[in-house]
């Protein structure tokens, strides 16, 4: 995937969730365990959008 569609999809992400959190009342601790979730997300799909991902798979325990 190239870096420019990579900035791209962050970019829509975060004005996404920047819109949820602006416009849409809920909860202080709603809105924290959302930003979480999709922090979370987005770090997990940069992981494998750069192949890291595959990577740490590999890894056994024990």
């Amino acid at each position: 995937m190239p870096l420019v569609e990579v900035i791209i999809v962050l970019i829509v992400v975060g004005v996404l969730l920047w819109l949820v959190n602006r416009f849409i009342p809920m909860a202080g601790s709603i809105k924290m365990i959302l930003n979480a979730v999709v922090v979370i997300a987005v770090v997990i799909w940069l992981l494998k959008v750069f192949g890291l991902l595959d990577s740490l798979s590999n890894i056994t325990v024990g």
